[in-house]
């Protein structure tokens, strides 16, 4: 459906025809992959988009301004975090209390970073990319994300009906939740598998999601790999976790796509309209990443990511390095 609204109405300066619309087809393998490895790690997709334009782009086409890679980056983002979080609630992966709340106070932090990338210089920008990549990898290598159950529970239980199923009418899919008095949430996903756990450090959580909100808005990328440290501090599943860190970063991601798209002129800053979006690029790169939403929830549970994990945190090393070398010849 984006395709063909994209197809039929998408401001294109005069630009169409076949050579147009099919000049960058092969991205469609390249953010497919890319998607799949990120929303099984829980990971923003833009924190190897991004990269990937500002690097390997440049190889086969021309290069890109850094805000134009900052958008595709975001929308293709939008778009497969969406989907690929609506996967994760459909496998009884979110907690909608806990995500709810982590986007309440993030957002406002997420527009004005978003808002702040309009006055950065591409040095600075570029700057700002390698220590958010930096970050992200020393995360990545602390964090045990292997998908066992951080919680009380390792047990089992039917995933369609039996008496012992908890029942939210409201859920999709299968899978229900329930609460007692004293706050211990039992939840049983779409498999069967149960987790139990509560839903204290709010203060820590608002804390990490809120600094990494302002990269989001910046780079489009960073509330999802700062912010999942204190959702596992918290001792919330690894799995829940990573379910409700996607709802967190699509809906942050979309709220950074549209600041970008429209808020250079609400300040004065250069004028980012719908004309100037590479339409023959996100064509390919939002299906792409789209598919690799929908695959990552399968991957993720019979997977261990624990060497995609390490994998993704050394490229990320590398290309902070990069970006560094790129910023200080900018800067000095």
């Amino acid at each position: 459906m984006f395709v063909a609204l994209v197809y039929l109405f998408a401001p294109t300066d005069g630009a169409g025809g076949s050579g147009y619309w099919l000049e960058y087809w092969w991205l469609f393998p390249c953010f497919l992959l890319g998607a799949t490895i990120v929303n099984t790690v829980g990971i923003s997709g833009a924190a190897l988009f991004v990269p990937f334009l500002i690097f390997l782009f440049p190889l086969v086409a021309s290069p890109l301004d850094a805000a134009t890679i900052v958008k595709v980056g975001l929308i293709s983002e939008s778009f497969g975090l969406s989907s690929s979080a609506v996967a994760f609630v459909a496998h009884g992966l979110v907690d909608r209390r806990v995500g709810t709340a982590i986007v309440g106070g993030a957002l406002p932090l997420v527009v004005g970073g978003a808002f702040l990338s309009f006055f950065l210089p591409e040095p600075v920008f570029q700057l700002m990319l390698g220590v958010v990549l930096t970050l992200s990898a020393y995360l990545l290598f602390q964090l045990d994300l292997s998908h066992g159950h951080t919680g009380d529970s390792v047990e089992t239980a039917a995933a369609d009906g039996g008496s012992d199923l908890p029942d939210d009418a409201d859920k999709l899919g299968h899978a229900g939740v329930s609460t007692d008095g004293d706050g211990q949430v039992t939840r049983v996903d779409r498999s069967g598998t149960t987790y139990r756990y509560d839903r204290s450090g709010y203060a820590e959580r608002f804390g990490t999601y809120g600094f990494g909100g302002v990269f989001q808005g910046v780079a489009g990328f960073g509330i999802g790999e700062i912010g999942i440290v204190s959702m596992l501090r918290s001792k919330i599943p690894v799995r829940v976790a990573i379910g409700t860190n996607h709802i967190i970063v699509a809906i942050t991601a979309v709220a950074a796509s549209l600041t970008h798209v429209f808020g250079g002129g609400l300040v004065g800053a250069h004028q980012m309209d719908l004309a100037s979006t590479p339409w023959n690029m996100v064509v390919f790169t939002v299906p792409a990443t789209v598919t690799g939403g929908q695959i990552a929830p399968y991957v993720t549970s019979t997977f261990s990511t624990r060497t995609l994990k390490l994998f993704v945190a050394g490229l990320f090393v590398l290309i902070s390095i990069a970006l560094y070398i790129l910023a200080s010849q900018g800067l000095f």
